[in-house]
Parts: structure tokens; C-alpha cells; sequence
């Protein structure tokens, strides 16, 4: 097996490596203090005293590892699933916390902004180039981020203005792929500092009709002025995208009949995602305080082309022509003020604006094909159109917030924060069914209410770079029912789904600060989930509970040689739901089943050698547990395992290196489709990258 040859080059030298270890490591060698973060509050705060579990992935580890998607940039992430694909396309993912495995049911943050806005995350428009670190929160969305979140925040900072990585690279991999990026640091005007990055990349796969074809660019700006900084962001997105087939489930295991790699959608069938993004903010020193301030417009345009089988397995397959645009707009002003080095308030408003609006034109039963892939379909300029669905939906989520951050001594942490959010929702549907007459109908809801926060640290003991902090947090959240921009006709505005989540945990450092940990216990339960009725119009009619324990460390054994791993258990399973059962028509009751999708145990262990010159090389392994397929808990799933790998070599300002992803090259299902009923998008391939960077510093 060709994985084992990249693995034994990784693992032998590493092993030599290894054995030298404690003769090159001397103790406080190499000592940094405890990094911060800013999700928690939009102010830097020690990770060590921040009562939440909160992992930093910084731009070194990405680049380390050959990061090039959130998969492979959270993979020594505790609990956490996000592998590449979808509903939203291959250049999109379906991140998993605490076992909750849903689109729309964490939040994305890029440089503060809420990316997907009022929407769902934007995840194919994440761009990893010039990134400097990724924070991932677990649990709801902070005070400061509203109506957002239940289960993790994962937000991504590029260099500031005036900073870059300052790395060109150029990449070939297998099925024809490349990518290149650059990002750099331009000339300084004055007061006036700058920064560009742009990256490209075409990817091919196993099944010959998929791909991915994108690029973005950002360009970051920051001006001092009147005793302050402006800043502005400006980005272009580009995505060019061809979807793979979910493949069916029949009985309790995925189809035989139908090939891993078939793709049964029509000729034309691409998801195209042009994005625009603007965001301008100030931050300034008054008399208060800080007080910073940051507004951002984004404009995209969308055409989704697909096709999804009957779940009966005849070949018949219905078809949709999406056109779709949705405005994000985002505003935060607020003001922090510090009482003496121990007291930290922060009170502030902010605006997410939406307009989503969509024309979908679909051929139910447009045409039949065989199950084994081997015609191509028709495009669906040459089919019928017996369905044509209109949806505009205009969302504000506002609210006003405060939060207090207490150290009453340089033990104690306490963060309380108090928000009251105001949604607002106007939904306008119609579907127009051939023969029947045109269907519309206008929807609204507005809501207040509040959400808190609630939380405390303790250092429990410390000894020059070692130390033990214990932590617990209580959150409450809610969130506007999501919109998923499907082929269905869902006319109605939901109530919100809500939570309540607890956590208690033990972070710290050991051995002169070279082994890093953090554990904790969760328990989240949700009310008025979003679930599909027996009609096929979806209803809050649903209850769930995620409960568990996670485990994260890293160990410094040697200047350039860490080790690290996660372990996490889950438990996240329906405690009410009246389950629409497609098999016998009749609604089944599966409280007390675990939620699809969601396996108990999960682990990741990875070995990174990274020297700044020289021979460099990672090795990450990642397990997941077993699970079931559908909510019945009929259609187990067995484990299974990834490895990725980076072997490479730095010589002046150059860096080759040879890099490869899923090297097991096994291809589990490891996403439900919502439009395809009863089918599963599988695990991508092997993938294999020989990849030329140079560095621009001088």
C-alpha cells in the first residue's frame, strides 16, 4: 500500500528524533507565555484563565500540517468533525461539536465578522490563505455574537494590515489538481500600512465529474488617524464548483447498487458562488475607554444545478435550477473600560442584517438513469420544469450587550454577560405546481429575548510555568430557525430553537510548561429543534441533549518535536421527536436515540517536527467511532480511521515538500444530505500534493 511508504518516511526519521529528544531538551527551553484569544470578549484574554475550553490553531501548525481546508485545520481539535462536502458543495463542510451534527449550528467568524451573516456559515468561501490563527470556542456563541451559535464559534484572523505571512507557494496534486496562493506585505505609505493575499486552486477527484474550482482575494488596509486606527477589508470570492451524488441508504447500509464514485446529476450541474466583501472599523482610546467600531457589506450571488435520487432506488431523480442572492450586512459598536487592572467592562449594540431571495425551477422525476452511473444525464436546459418555487426572506437580529470580566485576584477569573436580542423575520414563499394553481403565503415573527453568560476560573495551583485552572460556565442561547435554501416549498417562520449548556473543566501545564492540556464535561439541552413532519413541511416539534467529555494536550518534547492528541466522548441523542418514518409512513418515537451521524468516541494523535530548516515532517491520525445512519438507530456505521501526512525539506528561502490527506483512502459516509432523502455524502479520497513555497521576506 502506497500510504504505508509516506507514513514509514514520516515515522523513521521522527523515531531518531525521538531518541535524541531529552539530550536536546533542557528544561524552561523554549518557554512562551500562555497564549491569548479574543473570541471570548473582542479583547485579548490569557486561554489559561478564559473559563471555557478554547484551542488555538496558529499560522506555523497550519502550515506545518499543509492545512488547505477546516478538516485538516482542526484535526487536533478535541471532538470535532468537519470534513470536506455537503449540501453547500464540495469546496463546503459540515462541521460537528459535541456531537451535533448540523450545517447551521456553530458560527463562523472571519476577522470579527460573522461570515454567513443572519444566514448559515459560508464555509465555501473559508479561505485559509495569510491566516494567522483560528480560535475555536466550544459551546454557544459569546454575548457579543447574538443569535448565532449553540455548540462552537470557530473564527479565523488574518494578519493584520501591514503584516502578511510574506509565502508564495505553487502545488500539483493527483486527479490534475493544483493551487497556488501568495501573500505579502505592501509598501508602507506614511501612517498607511497594507497587506495582499490571493490563492487559486482546481481540484479533481475520484469521481471524474466533480471539482472545485475557486479563488479569493483580500486586501487589508489600517490608517492611524485621530488618535485612532481605521481599518478596511476588501475581498473577492469565486467559486466554481461540481457536485458529487449522495449515495442512497436501503435498509440499514448505503445502496450496493449504486458506485461509490456515480454521479447521477444533470450535464450542466455546477454550484457558482460569486462574494463581495467590504468591512471598514475604528478603534480609539476615550476618556471611557476603547471604543471600537466595525461595519461590513457582503453580496452573493449563487447558482446551485443538481440533481437527487428517489430514495426507492428506480433511477428517477428530481432536478433543480437555483438562482440565488443573499446580502449580509454586519454592525458592532462598543466600548471597553477597564477599572484598574482587575475589572473589565464591556457594553455595546449590533445589527445583523439578511435578504435572502431564490427562484427555483425543479423537474420532479425530470429523468431516470441507471443505478450504476454509466449515462450521463441531460442538462436541465432540455428538461421539463413542473415546479417553480419563489422564497425572499429579510432578517435583523439586533441586540444590546454587556459583559463583566472579574479578577478579583490573580487566582480568579468571573465573566458575566448579559445580552437582549430583538429578531425581527419576514418571510414571502410561493410554489407554482404544474397543473395545480399558484400557492403563496407571507410569514413573520419578531422576538425579544435575553441570553446569558456565566462563568468562573480558579487557578489552583502554580509553579513557575505550571499551573492548574479549574472552570465552569453556564449559557443560554437561542437561534432563528435556519433557512436552507432548498428545492421544497417551507413557507412557514419558525420558533427559535433554544439551549442551555454547563460546563466544568481542568486546563493547565506541566513539565516547565511543555505538556498543555485542557479537559472538560459538557451537558447541552436543546427545545424546539427543527425536524420534517409527516406532511413534509418542517415544524419545531423536536428536543435534544449532548452530554460528554473531551481531553486535548500538547507536549513539547523537543525545541522542534511535539506531540499531540485529543480524545472525546459523546452522548448527544433525541429526548423528543415524533420521527415521519419513510419506510412504513407511520411516525416512530426515537427519544432516547442517538442523534444520526453522532459517534460516542473520538481521537486524533499527531506527531509534528518542524525545524525552521531542514528536514521537517507531521503525522496526524485521526478515529471516529461507530454510529448510525438514521434516527431509528437501525443503520449502524462502523469506525474508522484517517491519516494525513506532510514530508518536507527548508533550504534558504525555499521549502518543498510532499503532503497527503485520507492516505487509509477510506470512503465512509460521513454527511447526510437534507435535499436527498435517505442519502449520504461519502468521505473524499486519497489525496497526494507535491507542493514549492518561497518565502518573501527579506
Amino acid at each position: 500500500m502506497r500510504f504505508h511508504l509516506l507514513a514509514a518516511a514520516v515515522l523513521i526519521p521522527i523515531g531518531g528524533i525521538c531518541i535524541a529528544a531529552d539530550s536536546e531538551q533542557t528544561p524552561n527551553s523554549d518557554l512562551t507565555l500562555p497564549p491569548v484569544e479574543v473570541t471570548t470578549s473582542k479583547t485579548p484574554e490569557p486561554v489559561d484563565q478564559t473559563p471555557a475550553m478554547v484551542s488555538v490553531v496558529d499560522s506555523e501548525d497550519l502550515d506545518d500540517t499543509g492545512a488547505s481546508n477546516m478538516a485538516s485545520a482542526l484535526g487536533l481539535v478535541a471532538g470535532v468533525e468537519a470534513q470536506a462536502g455537503g449540501d453547500a458543495g464540495p469546496s463546503s463542510a459540515v462541521p460537528a461539536f459535541w456531537g451535533l451534527h448540523e450545517f447551521d449550528a456553530f458560527l463562523l467568524v472571519v476577522d470579527g465578522v460573522p461570515w454567513g451573516g443572519a444566514f448559515n456559515p459560508m464555509i465555501s468561501t473559508f479561505d485559509l490563505n495569510d491566516v494567522q490563527r483560528i480560535e475555536i470556542l466550544k459551546g454557544a456563541a459569546p454575548v457579543m455574537y447574538g443569535a448565532t451559535s449553540f455548540v462552537g464559534v470557530v473564527q479565523a484572523l488574518h494578519y493584520p494590515a501591514g503584516e502578511a505571512s510574506n509565502v508564495a507557494s505553487l502545488a500539483y496534486g493527483n486527479h490534475d489538481s493544483w493551487s497556488a496562493s501568495a501573500a505579502l506585505t505592501l509598501p508602507q505609505t506614511g501612517d498607511y500600512r497594507q497587506s495582499f493575499a490571493i490563492d487559486g486552486q482546481s481540484l479533481g477527484f475520484s469521481d471524474r465529474r466533480e471539482a472545485v474550482k475557486n479563488g479569493q482575494a483580500l486586501y487589508r488596509g489600517a490608517l492611524s488617524l485621530d488618535h485612532g486606527t481605521l481599518t478596511i477589508d476588501a475581498g473577492l470570492s469565486a467559486v466554481r464548483d461540481v457536485p458529487p451524488s449522495p449515495v442512497v441508504r436501503s435498509g440499514t447500509t448505503l445502496s450496493p447498487a449504486i458506485p461509490v464514485d456515480a454521479n447521477f446529476n444533470p450535464a450542466d450541474a455546477r454550484i457558482d458562488q460569486d462574494q463581495n466583501h467590504l468591512a471598514i472599523g475604528y478603534a480609539r482610546d476615550t476618556a471611557w475607554g476603547e471604543w471600537s467600531s466595525r461595519v461590513s457589506i457582503t453580496r452573493s450571488n449563487i447558482t446551485d444545478i443538481r440533481a437527487f435520487l428517489h430514495p426507492d432506488l428506480s433511477g428517477a431523480a428530481d432536478t433543480q435550477n437555483q438562482s440565488r442572492r443573499i446580502d449580509d450586512d454586519y454592525l458592532d459598536t462598543h466600548l471597553t473600560h477597564r477599572f484598574g487592572n482587575s475589572l473589565a467592562f464591556i457594553v455595546g449594540a449590533d445589527a445583523l442584517y439578511g435578504y435572502g431571495t431564490q427562484t427555483t425551477r425543479n423537474g420532479n422525476s425530470a429523468y431516470t438513469v441507471p443505478l450504476d452511473g454509466s449515462v450521463l444525464p441531460p442538462p436541465t436546459t432540455s428538461l421539463p420544469v413542473n415546479e417553480i418555487g419563489v422564497v425572499r426572506d429579510r432578517r435583523n437580529f439586533l441586540g444590546q450587550y454587556a459583559q463583566l470580566d472579574w479578577n478579583p485576584d490573580s487566582q480568579w477569573d468571573v465573566v458575566a454577560g448579559l445580552r437582549l436580542n430583538e429578531t425581527f423575520e419576514n418571510k414571502f414563499s410561493s410554489d407554482l405546481v404544474d397543473p395545480d394553481p399558484l400557492v403563496s403565503e407571507t410569514h413573520q415573527r419578531n422576538v425579544v429575548r435575553p441570553t446569558v453568560t456565566l462563568g468562573a476560573s480558579n487557578r489552583l495551583w502554580q509553579s513557575g510555568s505550571d499551573e492548574a485552572v479549574l472552570y465552569a460556565d453556564y449559557r443560554n442561547a437561542f437561534k432563528p430557525s435556519a433557512l436552507d435554501f432548498g428545492p421544497d416549498y417551507q413557507p412557514a417562520v419558525l420558533l427559535p430553537e433554544t439551549a442551555q449548556s454547563y460546563e466544568a473543566g481542568l486546563k493547565g501545564a506541566l513539565l516547565d510548561g511543555r505538556l498543555n492540556w485542557q479537559a472538560e464535561a459538557f451537558l447541552s439541552n436543546f427545545k424546539n429543534l427543527v425536524v420534517p413532519s409527516s406532511s413534509g413541511f418542517l415544524v419545531n416539534a423536536g428536543g435534544e441533549r449532548l452530554q460528554g467529555a473531551e481531553l486535548e494536550a500538547h507536549y513539547q518534547l523537543a525545541p522542534d518535536l511535539v506531540l499531540a492528541g485529543s480524545l472525546a466522548y459523546h452522548d448527544a441523542y433525541f429526548t423528543q421527536y415524533l420521527f415521519a418514518d419513510p419506510d412504513t409512513g407511520s411516525n416512530v418515537d426515537v427519544a432516547g436515540k442517538a442523534l444520526p451521524l453522532s459517534p460516542h468516541l473520538l481521537a486524533s494523535a499527531g506527531i509534528l517536527y518542524t525545524p525552521k530548516t531542514g528536514f521537517y515532517a507531521t503525522l496526524v491520525g485521526n478515529v471516529i467511532g461507530r454510529r448510525f445512519l438514521d434516527e431509528k438507530n437501525t443503520a449502524p456505521a462502523g469506525a474508522y480511521s484517517t491519516l494525513a501526512a506532510t514530508v518536507g525539506y527548508r533550504f534558504g528561502r525555499y521549502a518543498v515538500s510532499v503532503q497527503g490527506t485520507n492516505l487509509t483512502n477510506r470512503r465512509p459516509p460521513v454527511t447526510s444530505s437534507e435535499f436527498g432523502s435517505q442519502s449520504f455524502y461519502l468521505l473524499n479520497g486519497r489525496t497526494a500534493w507535491l507542493k514549492l513555497s518561497y518565502s518573501l521576506d527579506r
